[in-house]
């Protein structure tokens, strides 16, 4: 790396600036030059990740029953028994209130939010597309499928700043108790996406006992990430189930998870958990959809748990070949922009993402140049409501799927189009 941007670029006079903006114009070409064509888009299994599942191919065996139910027909339109009992403990409730679905907890979302516009929620007067606005408040940065949720169905978008806590509570808590429009908000409340924030005891607290003008106020809870860690540390958060039911609010949470990220991403099991009512009313609502979920590829999932030590056991296959590349990004990163003073990144200790913070009005630029070096990456915005990044200053990075070797290429390429994106705006302020 040149020293010439080994500096604070922003304490620079004119002349070094240029000085510095050629040095890093001639990297960004010679990296154009090797013709790579990388990606660090979405957070997706790696082949090898998904090969430690490769047991589930066949499974379950000659025996398809799961004590007395044939797993090949229909019925049992909560799931499996047995693979609720193994999941309820990772999401804080019994098995009697967990839901299994198909292979994606969006879809459980989707239609958690589809129910409530259509017919209102336990604790609803009425559907809530009878009523005059809607409104979501949204942490940021965030998961763009959350948002993408909400502009299919013309939910309004609030934004919510989020610190190292989780969202900003004193914002979430005056919208909250002085707006009956505002029906919901997303929470990933466990190594987030994109930030890998954990919500803090505190946090989890207030969000559960806060006073909501919406008596049918929901906290759409995503704990995505609930077992994903990425280090020996394995951070536990706050049972929002019994906080919710501790403060009176019971209904006020409806959570979600899937085993997408820890067996097979197309052939997980999607998991909606909450109180007995609301669960009761999830259920109802499912019924005029199916009749029965894949209980076969339940039953494989109880086998291939039971069988490889549990979920735990696995996921600390998984994250021998995941953190190795959060590693490396960290590490490039600091290489190439520790002393620069135009980026930073978050340091997350389980989740699929790191978040790159660039000078304000760089982010767009950053992708683009990107892409023309032959990296692609989540395009700016994404990680906020319609993607409108106001300040246009933050990049999800997605290190899990390329093998390490392209994961450490394509952080270096990053890094140098941070660089050159940072320092085309600083020659532009000094020209202003």
């Amino acid at each position: 790396m040149s020293n010439l941007t080994s500096l604070d670029l922003t304490s620079r006079g004119i002349a070094e600036l240029r000085a510095a903006h050629e040095d890093v114009r001639r990297r960004y070409q010679a990296f154009a030059e090797r013709k790579l064509k990388l990606n660090l888009t979405r957070g997706k299994p790696s082949s090898k990740q998904l090969d430690l599942c490769n047991e589930l191919l066949s499974l379950p065996g000659g025996d398809y029953m799961a004590g007395a139910v044939d797993t090949r027909n229909y019925g049992e339109l909560q799931g499996l028994p047995e693979l609720r009992a193994q999941l309820a403990p990772i999401f804080g409730v019994s098995p009697d209130r967990v839901i299994l679905g198909d292979n994606a907890s969006l879809a459980l979302m989707h239609d958690a939010v589809v129910y409530s516009m259509l017919k209102g929620t336990v604790d609803s007067d009425k559907p809530w597309s009878r009523e005059s606005r809607i409104a979501f408040l949204c942490p940021v940065p965030g998961y763009d499928r959350h948002f993408s949720i909400c502009a299919q169905f013309g939910i309004e978008m609030i934004p919510v700043p989020m610190l190292d806590t989780g969202p900003d509570m004193a914002v979430v808590e005056q919208l909250v108790a002085s707006d009956p429009q505002i029906k919901g908000m997303w929470c990933v409340p466990k190594y987030s996406n994109p930030c890998g924030t954990v919500y803090s005891h505190e946090t989890i607290e207030r969000l559960a006992k806060m006073p909501a003008a919406a008596r049918d106020f929901r906290l759409f809870w995503d704990n995505a990430y609930a077992v994903h860690h990425l280090t020996h540390e394995h951070i536990e958060i706050t049972n929002i189930d019994e906080a919710c039911a501790r403060h009176g609010h019971p209904n006020r949470a409806f959570i979600f998870g899937s085993t997408s990220k820890v067996t097979f991403a197309g052939a997980g099991v999607g998991l909606f958990a909450g109180s007995k009512d609301n669960v009761a009313w999830y259920l109802k609502q499912m019924s005029m959809r199916t009749i029965g979920g894949d209980k076969v590829n339940q039953l494989r999932h109880v086998r291939l748990f039971n069988t490889n030590g549990g979920v735990a056991a696995l996921m600390d296959r998984h994250r021998e070949i995941l953190a190795p590349k959060f590693e490396q990004v960290l590490k490039t990163f600091e290489q190439h922009l520790g002393d620069s003073g135009v980026a930073r990144w978050t340091r997350p200790k389980g989740g699929y993402f790191i978040s790159l913070e660039v000078l304000d009005g760089c982010a767009k630029r950053v992708v683009q140049l990107a892409k023309e070096a032959g990296v692609e990456l989540t395009p700016a915005g994404a990680t906020h409501p319609l993607g409108k990044d106001a300040q246009d200053r933050f990049i999800r990075i997605a290190p899990s799927f390329p093998e390490l070797p392209e994961v450490t290429q394509a952080a270096e390429g990053v890094a140098v189009c941070v660089l050159l994106a940072a320092t085309e705006k600083l020659l532009q302020s000094h020209a202003g």
